[in-house]
């Protein structure tokens, strides 16, 4: 089964973190992953986003047209991709910086207060962390194991960020 997800918000967010941290995943519970991120004028304030694609067969484009979930960190990624996802997808929003205005009827929504939580751990940073958990608590594409496996991997030039990291993984994962 193939599942795309786009990854948005403004940069600095760690919008590009979520998605590679993902892919990481993927990758070590033998899936096929694709990880497309844009690059382009992005910068620290503007927007960035990526698409992470994960499958059990070979996967043809990482190009998600019509993605299966959007993980908006603010309100500019909402209104830019909530109409490419499919009908049937979740969105899942940081409640913390928006609410939920959904002009759509045919999606699930997750609300998450991310900056919340992430704030509730000491720092903002962290909300990254907080939502990828609460995603792959929602969608089981990948076990939360594997996910602070791949933390620890990307983290292990900055193993005193690895601590606060994983409480904000499975802070994001414990709310539902």
């Amino acid at each position: 089964m193939l599942f795309k997800t786009i990854f948005s918000g403004f940069g600095g967010q760690g919008v590009l973190s979520m998605g590679l941290n993902l892919a990481q995943a993927g990758m070590l519970e033998g899936k096929k992953v694709t990880y497309l991120p844009a690059y382009g004028a992005e910068m620290r304030g503007g927007t960035a986003n990526c698409t992470v694609a994960i499958s059990d067969e070979e996967i043809a484009s990482p190009v998600a047209s019509s993605p299966d979930f959007l993980v908006a960190m603010n309100f500019p990624s909402l209104v830019r991709f909530q109409n490419q996802v499919q009908s049937g997808g979740i969105f899942f929003l940081n409640s913390s910086l928006m609410e939920a205005e959904i002009s759509r009827g045919d999606v699930d929504i997750v609300e998450v207060p991310a900056n919340d939580l992430a704030e509730e751990l000491g720092n903002l940073k962290c909300a990254n962390m907080v939502m990828i958990g609460a995603f792959v608590k929602k969608t089981n594409l990948v076990s939360i194991d594997t996910l602070i496996k791949g933390l620890e991997d990307s983290f292990k030039k900055k193993k005193k960020l690895i601590p606060l990291n994983k409480k904000a993984l499975k802070s994001g994962y414990g709310l539902f």
